[in-house]
């Protein structure tokens, strides 16, 4: 009897322990439902963290410092419901074991760069081929899969800092990056990218969050509506390079100056660059002329209400319509990523720019500093 008493009451201590330990597991759960300690680990000898951004009303962001990366965005659609508008891994482990751009701050290079060498006053730098044989977001360890060194300075901004040294992925000079997100309490997720180096160098960064606005990633993106303030665009070869020249975008489903679906052109392989981009894959010249007061794009989803508003100090915009998602990645909560379940709308200068000299200069010189802006704004609309 008296063991019986003994260990009935080891069962209740252990119950109400375990019972402890899932009430504190929940209270620490973000609104998206990620644990922070997921994202805790040491990688080349550095932490990884998950940063929380919160504002007045009650929008979150979260960011890991592994790679810059968004991981979810959390506001109400119409209705009041949460929604979480960005694809992405729910922990660090999923990061490091698939191969992804998943909301990453995309350095030294976003985009691509023909046959995976530049060449500055006479030097060639030959880098690692990741695209085919074009060198694409940095190389194979671009920044994206680097640990940032991380501070969060208020409930509303993270600052992250990361030192690339002369040769990183086989690029020149060392630099010294910084990229602050701050959550705004009119909902805009503004993102300042700025660098230094001490060799002429080559920089183009963007952040590559992949928005699905209906914060339902079994759904496809056919359904979100689409502007792009661009009345030309880069048309691109079969290797996705761009030809060198820019062409206008009327008559054709590269036309997003009046708002549509994203899927209601995205098909049309009778056009040729809709079939070597597998559909939309393309950088757009800007009309804003690098004025960040100017909208340049916007995506809705009419089904949550939910909108995101691009403004941008840079020249390009890149709408890239997850073409290659296939479903083999799962994302957080289990869901598999298949074909166009998101759009990115990355911020730029233009792809292969460091071998195109008539597109504007992506160049950064001792003594100099990149400034870049992007600023992704939510709303709903009711």
């Amino acid at each position: 009897m008296k063991k019986s008493i003994i260990l009935a009451g080891i069962i209740a201590i252990a119950f109400n322990a375990c019972s402890q330990r899932s009430q504190t597991s929940e209270a620490t759960l973000t609104k998206s439902g990620l644990d922070p300690q997921q994202f805790e680990a040491n990688i080349d000898g550095k932490q990884t963290h998950l940063y929380t951004l919160t504002n007045k009303n009650g929008m979150e962001v979260c960011i890991t410092n592994f790679g810059g990366r968004i991981v979810s965005v959390n506001l109400n659609d119409k209705n009041g419901t949460p929604r979480d508008v960005v694809l992405a891994f729910d922990n660090i482990n999923d990061y490091l074991t698939n191969a992804s751009d998943f909301g990453a701050s995309i350095g030294r290079y976003a985009n691509r760069i023909a046959g995976a060498k530049f060449e500055i006053d006479g030097t060639v730098y030959n880098l690692l081929a990741n695209d085919g044989d074009n060198c694409l977001h940095g190389g194979p360890q671009g920044w994206q899969y680097k640990v940032f060194d991380g501070e969060q300075l208020s409930d509303t901004q993270v600052q992250l800092t990361l030192d690339s040294p002369d040769g990183d992925m086989n690029f020149p000079g060392n630099v010294k990056v910084q990229v602050n997100f701050t959550l705004t309490d009119d909902n805009a997720i503004d993102i300042k990218y700025s660098a230094t180096t001490d060799k002429k160098t080559v920089i183009n960064m963007t952040n590559h969050s992949y928005f699905n606005l209906s914060g339902d990633p079994t759904k496809d993106n056919s359904d979100h509506v689409l502007f792009v303030n661009a009345d030309n665009y880069t048309p691109v070869n079969e290797k996705l390079i761009p030809l060198g020249k820019i062409e206008s975008v009327k008559g054709t489903p590269m036309d997003f100056t009046t708002p549509k679906p994203i899927g209601q052109d995205i098909n049309k392989t009778d056009f040729e660059q809709i079939k070597l981009g597998n559909g939309f894959d393309h950088n757009w010249v800007l009309n804003t002329q690098g004025d960040i007061t100017q909208l340049a794009a916007k995506a809705t989803c009419p089904a949550t209400g939910i909108s995101v508003e691009v403004y941008t100090n840079e020249p390009g915009i890149q709408v890239y319509a997850g073409n290659f998602l296939n479903g083999s990645v799962k994302g957080k909560h289990g869901i598999a990523y298949n074909k166009r379940t998101a759009v990115c709308l990355e911020t730029q200068h233009y792809p292969d720019s460091p071998n195109q000299p008539q597109f504007p200069s992506v160049i950064l010189e001792p003594g100099q500093t990149y400034n870049s802006e992007c600023i992704y704004k939510l709303s709903v609309e009711h």
